[in-house]
């Protein structure tokens, strides 16, 4: 058996709060529409019992990001880091956008910025595989 190592704690705690992150909000945006049906209060009821999980995943990303960059400071250079810089961007942008979604008034801005941090999320996700590569 391999031997376990602390890098691969790392990565683990890492994946582990995108699958969170970015999974529960692909889980929860595809069951708005039977939890509408079940109660109209159903998919808030839902989306803050997600939040209650989602945001610590998300503090856990940002911790572990940082963690990633301090461990690969090899490979800050050139196209690297360039879409180390552009993966960040998303990862606000999606931190931005689940924001404004729970502060949101109307079902259409809420719409708009559950599509933005979903995006941002899946951007920052493909980038961080392009950068784990």
């Amino acid at each position: 058996m391999l031997s376990l190592t602390l890098e691969n704690v790392r990565l683990f705690l890492h994946v582990l709060a995108a699958t969170i992150w970015v999974g529960g909000q692909l889980v929860l945006g595809g069951l708005v529409p039977a939890l509408r049906k079940a109660s109209p209060e159903a998919p808030r009821a839902a989306a803050v019992a997600f939040g209650r999980i989602g945001w610590p995943a998300f503090v856990v990303l940002v911790a572990t990001g940082v963690w990633n960059m301090a461990e690969e400071s090899g490979k800050n250079h050139g196209a690297w880091m360039t879409t180390l810089n552009v993966k960040m961007a998303f990862v606000v942008l999606s931190g931005v956008g689940a924001f404004l979604h729970t502060k949101a008034t109307t079902p259409k801005a809420r719409g708009i910025w559950a599509g933005v941090g979903t995006l941002g999320a899946l951007l920052a996700l493909l980038l961080g595989v392009q950068l784990a590569g």
